[in-house]
């Protein structure tokens, strides 16, 4: 359960999430979806189901139902075994009461197109996945992906080329992994961050959500909301002065 308050009255993710205004008049909004644990490891056992539970899910759901397109790395596409974008009818028709697409379009980011036209996340053939790669993308690859995928090439994969593909979006959901979030964060294109905090110690080696690359300053964000699950916190970050 997701309560303003420890243990207050439950709130409804979904109506909670359709509710924030989001939008801009020069780009899209791009918003990242993480969850760490509280000494901030991004991945446990190669990936975030050891960290998540069962109100992460219902909040993650609930995100994905607002954004145009959902923005992966092909490297969380293996680690998390992505299927393809599934909602249910009540999500679906919030998105068409919003004058939304009825679902969300997948879009995977890989510079070596380093997947398999047997990967699940290609499983349904009509809502086809959007692979953005550069014109150093191996031939022989792009050519087979382009059988269950619609496979673009751009100039580059950098966070700027990324966005202008997307550009006609009012929302971009960023899903990560930490290398691609770390490009957001270092181009200073963050709008949003929804942040779970999950109550567990993992120490290691894991990486942080955004990693891998120096930003030139700081992104300065503010806190606008905290919600509290069972067990886990749910942060939404804002970029300051926006």
């Amino acid at each position: 359960m997701i309560s303003a308050l420890p243990g207050g009255e439950a709130l409804d993710p979904l109506e909670l999430q359709m509710a924030y205004p989001r939008g801009r008049s020069d780009r899209p909004w791009l918003m990242g979806n993480f969850v760490t644990t509280i000494d901030g490891a991004a991945v446990v056992d190669g990936g975030s189901s050891a960290i998540n539970d069962e109100d992460d899910k219902a909040m993650f759901a609930a995100m994905r139902a607002v954004a145009d397109f959902i923005l992966v790395g092909a490297g969380t596409v293996r680690a998390e075994d992505y299927g393809p974008v599934a909602l249910d009818e009540r999500r679906r028709q919030a998105r068409i009461d919003a004058r939304l697409a009825a679902t969300p379009h997948l879009v995977v980011v890989s510079r070596t197109l380093d997947l398999e036209p047997s990967d699940r996340v290609f499983g349904d053939p009509e809502n086809r996945v959007t692979i953005l790669t550069d014109h150093g993308a191996p031939d022989d690859r792009f050519a087979a992906l382009s059988d269950v995928a619609d496979v673009v090439r751009l100039d580059s994969t950098e966070p700027s080329d990324l966005i202008n593909y997307m550009r006609m979006a009012g929302v971009v959901l960023c899903e990560g992994g930490p290398s691609l979030m770390g490009q957001f964060v270092a181009a200073g294109l963050v709008d949003e961050l929804a942040l779970t905090l999950a109550p567990m110690l993992a120490g290691g080696r894991s990486p942080r959500m955004a990693h891998g690359h120096d930003s030139p300053q700081p992104l300065d964000m503010r806190l606008d909301r905290v919600l509290y699950g069972d067990r886990s916190l749910f942060l939404r970050y804002l970029r300051a002065g926006g």
